[in-house]
């Protein structure tokens, strides 16, 4: 809790927050979310969730999309490459969680990402395929509502340093086409993770809409650089930016507890 703690108070202070050019979010394991959320109160900081099942009822154990909502939740991850690789989630599976999440009001933060390294056209063929076929079922279905899609290419997670410029560049602007085709909500974003942190958010403002980050945001300055960064690309080219922290922003988003 003290990491959260230092975030929130960073957060309400850092003029990129009070602005709005930064809409902060962190994900915090399940067990912590309860008290995240009442330590964040009615602060800027919102809270997601790694994780949630595609149906109500009584599946052992397992977390709904409208409990995680009860507790104060607004965003929930879903799809992250551990999920598939280890609990052999599909789209199909990530389609279902993405469904549930936008009929209990929750923003889904679709996870995408190529597994090879490759050039930069068939990741993005690869992601954009992917994209639809998470997203595409649920919105021709009917529901409505903001999505979240965070390009982490599996290769570069955990490395030593994010994937290149131009390839992210190539990824992301591709995977904004289409998620604007794609009828999502307004707010609707392409953020970047796999290994991002202070300094990339500024070479690529063009391409992406804010980061998610991972171990980078664990250190609360680092996270306060990548909010300084996000304000100068906002007052040189206007642009709104979300951080996340996967327990990790623009979004800056930040989640926590892997």
């Amino acid at each position: 809790m003290t990491w959260a703690r230092a975030v929130a108070e960073l957060c309400a202070a850092h003029p990129a927050v009070s602005s709005g050019v930064v809409e902060p979010f962190v994900i915090p394991s399940f067990l912590s979310i309860p008290e995240v959320v009442s330590l964040v109160g009615d602060g800027p900081v919102r809270v997601g969730a790694q994780d949630v099942f595609w149906d109500e009822g009584a599946y052992t154990g397992e977390v709904s999309a409208r409990q995680l909502a009860e507790f104060g939740v607004s965003f929930v991850e879903i799809g992250h490459a551990e999920r598939r690789r280890m609990f052999g989630e599909t789209d199909e599976t990530v389609a279902r969680k993405v469904d549930a999440a936008l009929a209990a009001g929750l923003v889904p933060l679709v996870c995408v990402g190529e597994e090879v390294r490759g050039s930069p056209a068939a990741a993005a063929d690869a992601c954009v395929a992917q994209l639809e076929a998470s997203i595409g079922p649920a919105l021709a279905a009917g529901r409505t509502g903001r999505v979240l899609v965070a390009y982490e290419p599996v290769w570069a997670i955990g490395a030593a340093e994010p994937a290149p410029d131009e390839h992210i560049r190539a990824v992301c602007l591709r995977l904004r086409e289409a998620l604007g085709d794609s009828g999502a909500g307004d707010g609707s974003a392409v953020l970047y993770g796999g290994s991002a942190g202070p300094g990339l958010l500024s070479r690529i403002p063009d391409a992406v809409d804010g980061l998610f980050l991972g171990r980078y945001a664990h250190d609360p300055a680092a996270f306060g650089r990548i909010l300084d960064e996000a304000l100068a690309c906002a007052s040189a080219g206007g642009q709104r930016s979300a951080a996340g922290d996967e327990g990790r922003g623009g979004d800056v988003a930040e989640r926590s507890g892997r």
